[in-house]
């Protein structure tokens, strides 16, 4: 896979860098400033990129806006937003349109969970931090969407948010898959999302459900 990396710590864009390479993938530019990225994207044309949120010049979010620039340039481009902390701010409109990831930093440690992430963005899935899904989906308010689902509707849909296909969501869940199919027709029928195929539905569910809770 070829990879674009914009991260401002050089300490860890060079362990990034040195992780995925060893992975077997190509990184094609590393760079720490947004503008970088930006040009480093147009450059190379990457597989996908891996963009810290907080980025350089004014340390905020010039990270997430560069993503939310580069895709609408290229829709398709898989983006893995990382961070040090949970910031939600521009997650939900790029959540929506598939081949999204976003996670904290830490999970970088989880080598393989990591590189898993990374494989399921890059094939246009989702995968997102439980932490971020957990913060932007609490506290509820009445009339939102989200009280017409039951409790384990919302532990299901908490599982899919992570970007794991129905079996896996059965493993965590200790449920069988066919009853993991029956909670997410009945996700889909509550938040309502437009028809589409199946991949996509289930982004829209959990965008649906992240909208809802913030």
């Amino acid at each position: 896979m070829r990879i674009v990396i914009g991260e401002d710590s050089v300490l860890f864009r060079e362990g990034l860098t040195r992780l995925l390479s060893e992975a077997g993938h190509r990184v094609e530019a590393a760079v720490g400033h947004s503008g970088q990225l930006m040009d480093a994207v147009r450059e190379h044309d990457p597989d996908l990129v891996i963009i810290d949120v907080r980025m350089p010049p004014s340390m905020t979010d010039d990270g997430a806006r560069a993503a939310q620039q580069l895709r609408a340039e290229r829709p398709t481009l898989p983006v893995l937003l990382l961070s040090q902390h949970v910031e939600t701010r521009h997650s939900v409109g790029l959540a929506a349109t598939g081949g999204f990831g976003y996670l904290l930093k830490d999970r970088v440690l989880r080598i393989d969970d990591f590189l898993d992430a990374l494989c399921r963005v890059a094939a246009g899935g989702s995968a997102l931090d439980p932490e971020i899904v957990g913060a932007l989906l609490t506290p509820l308010r009445r009339g939102d969407p989200l009280t017409r689902l039951a409790a384990r509707e919302k532990e299901v849909l908490a599982v899919v948010a992570e970007g794991r296909s129905n079996t896996a969501v059965a493993r965590a869940l200790i449920l069988t898959e066919r009853t993991v199919e029956t909670h997410m027709r009945s996700i889909f029928q509550k938040l309502g999302p437009p028809d589409s195929n199946d991949d996509h539905r289930r982004v829209l569910a959990v965008v649906a459900y992240i909208t809802a809770g913030t």
